[in-house]
């Protein structure tokens, strides 16, 4: 051999040995770096763009295997820029080639990517690869997931040295992500540990339970990255769930959703109703279990919804989080502590209506003392003194100090009036326990609430049972059936908001919705007999538009008889 040709071999080898000895310090530096940080999206990331560094591949890509062991559940990629993801569309689940390696978890080189029998081709949009590298990512001994690697630059095949150098970052990425998920985990606990905490603060403190309900469902979005977070409770009877709360990711109240009625067949919050269990799905916007919901908003991925109490028809409703779609998927070890602050909140949740019901009983149990009192001892006096007066007056010479006397004995039975109907309202026993205004109200917008497919919002204000006359309360329930089947049947309203009032000497009954509007022109008999009732009480009706512009305002009154 000739001297120039043994140097040539000689530098060939040197040459050689340098480039191991700087790929083993380059490979150990990427074990070390994808060690550091505790944030599994950032780890994963890192991951990814470390292994493409270390083989010179164009494109890298990290799929996350669902909990089903079957299809990815996240796909994370390097080397392609965003115009390029647009055009190929919604991420690969696990078909193709990137199927098989979670069917046979072992590394895979190929020098022709469409030659392999599990190829199915890109999709349009989907720019040319040619060699592939494969190898999978154990955690603990379990395939978490998967590295992609494809097109080595220069047009080379991957060889057995590159994937050496990938399986070995697999094994230090393994580690990464076990730390890193147990890093999540017990913040996860902690922070589901504090949301626990301060709903039974609030609960056990007097706070009200929608205030609660809010509390709940913004702790539960924040911690599970949620992008709509909602609290649906059951109406009695019905075979539906109402949407008490809506929120969205950013913990806004979503008022279009809030009082829609969801079918019990076909949702996902129904099915956790129904079951009392947490049921979830890993694409809520494309799973043809849980369709029924026509309002749902766009979007949504993984969900799940957990009941809010034990058994089948949890009492307190169902808590529903869903994600944007492409998100990760509700994991067991996420479901687990869910489940707990769901079963916590319920407790919770109990253990306030226990307490409410026994401070309604003790002032229930307070008022019939008062009335007693005020039967038995005011009443009783103040008759007695006008009985006096009476007798008086007769010996009272003066005429005007004998009216005086006389209009003093009719101001006391103006008094013992007041008293007595003060009484009757101090021993109604709620909305439910006769056929007072208030109870024939409530019942009235509770029937409404299945033909308009949403509960409207109601208020009440003054002593309805006792200030209104029967035959004026049979005008108001009348008139609010009316409006409230207007609204259902022409208005095609998503919001009916009911305020009855009784003060000032006249009962006020407003219904207010965003629907159409009453259109010129349009069919008025109905209205019109709503105003005629009101003539024939003495009273008016009055129709507008909404305050806010949209939909209609309508105003009946009717004067309430003098010292009522």
């Amino acid at each position: 051999m000739r001297l120039d040709e043994l140097l040539a071999e000689v530098q060939t080898r040197i040459d050689a040995v340098r480039g191991t000895r700087d790929r083993v310090h380059q490979l150990l530096e990427a074990v070390v770096g994808v060690g550091r940080g505790l944030d599994l999206d950032q780890v994963l990331r890192r991951i990814v763009e470390t292994a493409a560094q270390l083989v010179d591949a164009r494109y890298g890509a990290l799929g996350v295997i669902g909990p089903d062991g079957r299809r990815l559940s996240q796909f994370l990629t390097v080397g392609l820029s965003e115009e390029e993801g647009a055009r190929i569309g919604p991420l690969p689940s696990g078909h193709g080639i990137l199927g098989e390696i979670i069917r046979r978890p072992e590394p895979l080189r190929l020098s022709e990517l469409g030659a392999h029998p599990a190829s199915h081709g890109f999709p349009p949009g989907h720019p040319p690869m040619r060699t592939f590298l494969g190898v999978p990512i154990r955690v603990r001994e379990e395939v978490f997931g998967n590295l992609y690697l494809t097109d080595k630059k220069g047009g080379r095949d991957f060889d057995e040295e590159d994937e050496a150098v990938i399986a070995t970052l697999s094994v230090a990425a393994g580690v990464a992500i076990d730390n890193a998920r147990l890093y999540q985990s017990s913040q996860r606990q902690r922070r589901w540990l504090q949301a626990g905490t301060e709903i039974t603060h609030h609960l056990l403190s007097g706070s009200p339970r929608t205030q609660v309900l809010e509390l709940m469902a913004r702790w539960a979005g924040e911690i599970t990255e949620a992008r709509l977070s909602e609290v649906s409770v059951p109406v009695t009877g019905a075979g539906q769930l109402v949407v008490e709360l809506s929120l969205d990711g950013e913990g806004r109240q979503d008022q279009g959703r809030e009082g829609w009625v969801l079918p019990v067949e076909g949702t996902l919050p129904g099915a956790a109703h129904r079951t009392g269990a947490p049921v979830a799905s890993t694409d809520l916007a494309a799973d043809p279990d849980y369709g029924a919901d026509p309002r749902a908003p766009e979007g949504l991925g993984p969900a799940v919804a957990v009941p809010l109490g034990t058994g089948p028809q949890a009492a307190h409703g169902v808590l529903l989080l869903a994600r944007p779609s492409g998100a990760p998927v509700f994991t067991g070890e996420e479901l687990d502590p869910l489940a707990a602050f769901a079963g916590q909140a319920a407790v919770a949740l109990e253990l306030a209506d226990r307490r409410s019901e026994a401070e309604q009983l003790a002032l229930l149990e307070d008022r019939d003392r008062i009335a007693r009192d005020l039967h038995d001892l005011a009443i009783q006096r103040l008759f007695a003194t006008g009985m006096t007066l009476q007798s008086a007056a007769r010996l009272v010479d003066h005429p005007g100090a004998a009216e005086r006397v006389q209009r003093a004995v009719g101001d006391l039975d103006e008094t013992i009036k007041i008293i007595r109907s003060t009484i009757f309202g101090l021993r109604d026993r709620g909305e439910d326990s006769g056929p007072g205004l208030r109870s024939r109200v409530v019942r009235a917008v509770g029937e409404a609430a299945t033909a308009l497919g949403f509960p409207p919002r109601l208020s009440m204000e003054g002593l309805l049972d006792t200030d209104v006359p029967p035959a004026v309360a049979d005008h108001v329930v009348a008139v609010l059936t009316e409006l409230l089947s207007n609204a259902a049947r022409h208005a095609h309203a998503t919001r009916v908001e009911i305020g009855l009032r009784a003060a000032s000497g006249e009962v006020v009954l407003t219904v207010e919705d965003d629907g159409r509007g009453i259109p010129d022109g349009g069919r008025r008999s109905g209205l019109a007999n709503l105003g005629e009732r009101a003539l024939g009480v003495g009273g008016s009706f009055a129709i507008a538009p909404a305050r806010d512009g949209g939909g209609s305002r309508l105003v009946w009154r009717a004067p309430l008889p003098a010292g009522g």
